[in-house]
């Protein structure tokens, strides 16, 4: 272990201790509010919903919580599971079903989408057991600890790192977790946060970091540059030797943290990464932000942020801190709404924010944390004032008229059938899966689409609607019928099947205002 984490260690398990013991329980309906709040870059690319909508588990136990994906209709059926206990490998194998791919000792999130895990109760704990997601996106994990995950020695989970993410991961939101180890990688540890190949549009929020060697990762190595579009806000990292994160290629707005014992390096952006540090607090940490072990240059643009007893190396080689005046090398737009708390009142919001067992206190922007309203009604039940995005669209259908394509046709079958107003004719694939649009000639805005499959099919798995124009994911789902999204201005419109039990035919895939 470096001594500079092993320094600290003794004290900061006391203040966990305590954490815990004080540690606020999360009710049912708590522990719901906020799942359909994601924030920064999770909102975009059709943003981040986890399961809403769907069915909600318990599970007490990591094989529960993999029979609970194993269970549902299709990997992308909507899931809700609030988790109570401790995880660990003792009670977590492998369960096997058409509807997941899971493994013993990790929890396993592959090849799935449409998943919200949530602690309730007395807390969620994932001892030396880390959450793995790959192939997977639209997932939320909130309001657990993962502690102490080890890529050597015993026992090993998860590449030793809390929560990874990697190949073609999109749309992932974590929040108010605690993830902590014991040491850096030469007790067998390796990060809390981790994301690699081609990993996309993730906020980490709320969250608690410390007592590790390595904070996390954007970027496996130098050349691993296809992920990006990341947001850290109100988290606090704490007695972390380097890595908070380290950026390789891609974009990252990094704002309201508050860093505290930082040993060795902080922000590491290197590799062309651009970052957009904004109103955070470093304090009793030294070169907090800059390029680190490489020559491969990294960006960032920083505004309002406070350094409170940080030291800065002198630049050497491949070693190049920001400081001791940081001044910005490059300007980065950030997509999104967002409201900065003010720097100096940063420790203390974080303080009573950040990590599991806070009751999902948030910041208003104005450093005052906020309670979640208990009178907020479940956002997985229906609102009873809220239309249902999958009541009945009303207003003109405005498929009727416009023009349509797709990937490939069936015999017999054309792509103009599901927009001619009649339920006897249908287009179908040339196989199972397949895509088919409609397009109009100037912008048109649609928030729903129904798509009602001709009489006797009912062959439609899992679904993806897509901004053609953007590429953007607006929803995904199983089966057919009402489908809802944020009104779009777009020119053509794309559903694509991704799964089906047989080959499917559309007859009408109408599109609404509303």
């Amino acid at each position: 272990m470096r001594r500079s984490v092993a320094v600290r260690l003794s004290a900061l398990a006391a203040t966990g201790a305590l954490a815990a013991a004080t540690g606020l329980t999360l009710s049912t309906a708590e522990a719901s509010a906020a799942a359909a709040g994601a924030t920064g870059y999770a909102t975009q690319n059709g943003g981040t919903t986890g399961g809403a909508g769907g069915q909600t588990v318990r599970a007490t136990t990591g094989t529960a919580i993999h029979q609970a994906l194993c269970n549902r209709a299709s990997s992308s059926t909507p899931i809700v599971i609030q988790v109570e206990g401790t995880i660990n490998h003792g009670n977590t194998s492998k369960v096997s079903g058409d509807s997941c791919s899971t493994a013993a000792g990790v929890i396993e999130l592959k090849q799935i989408s449409n998943v919200t895990i949530v602690g309730v109760g007395n807390g969620a704990v994932f001892d030396q057991l880390g959450i793995h997601i790959r192939e997977s996106r639209n997932i939320i994990i909130q309001n657990v600890t993962i502690r102490n995950v080890k890529k050597s020695g015993s026992p090993t989970s998860n590449g030793g790192d809390a929560i990874g993410m990697e190949s073609g991961v999109r749309n992932v939101w974590v929040d108010h977790t605690t993830l902590e180890a014991s040491g850096g990688e030469s007790e067998g540890f390796d990060g809390l946060f981790d994301m690699k190949n081609n990993t996309q549009y993730v906020t980490l929020s709320y969250s608690t970091l410390r007592n590790s060697g390595r904070g996390g990762l954007i970027g496996s190595s130098e050349s691993d540059t296809s992920n990006g579009y990341v947001t850290f806000h109100h988290n606090l990292y704490e007695n972390i030797d380097s890595r908070t994160p380290l950026l390789r290629g891609g974009i990252s707005h990094i704002y309201n943290n508050h860093y505290k014992n930082l040993n060795e390096s902080g922000i590491n952006s290197r590799a062309g990464a651009r970052a957009k540090v904004d109103n955070n607090y470093f304090e009793d940490s030294k070169d907090v932000l800059g390029t680190f072990y490489t020559d491969a240059a990294g960006y960032w643009q920083v505004s309002g942020n406070i350094f409170d007893n940080v030291t800065w190396s002198e630049r050497s080689g491949d070693h190049n801190p920001a400081g001791p005046n940081p001044t910005s090398n490059t300007s980065v737009s950030i997509p999104y709404a967002y409201t900065l708390d003010a720097a100096n009142c940063v420790p203390s919001v974080v303080s009573q924010t950040a990590g599991a067992n806070k009751g999902l206190k948030v910041s208003d922007g104005s450093c005052t944390p906020q309670n979640p309203d208990p009178t907020d009604p479940d956002p997985t039940d229906p609102d009873p004032t809220d239309p249902d995005p999958t009541d009945p669209p009303s207003g003109t259908n405005l498929s009727l008229g416009a023009g349509a394509d797709g990937t490939s046709k069936a015999d017999g079958t054309s792509y103009g059938n599901v927009r001619d107003g009649n339920m006897s004719t249908y287009w179908s694939p040339s196989g199972s899966t397949g895509s088919v649009s409609v397009k109009w000639g100037s912008a048109t805005t649609v928030s729903k689409v129904n798509i009602r499959e001709a009489a006797g099919s009912g062959a439609i798995g899992s679904y993806r609607v897509i901004n053609h124009d953007t590429g953007a994911v607006l929803a995904s789902g199983s089966g057919s019928g009402v489908i809802g999204f944020a009104p779009t201005s777009l020119k053509k419109l794309t559903f694509e099947i991704t799964s089906a039990s047989g080959t499917p035919r559309i007859a009408e895939f109408e599109t609404y205002a509303s």
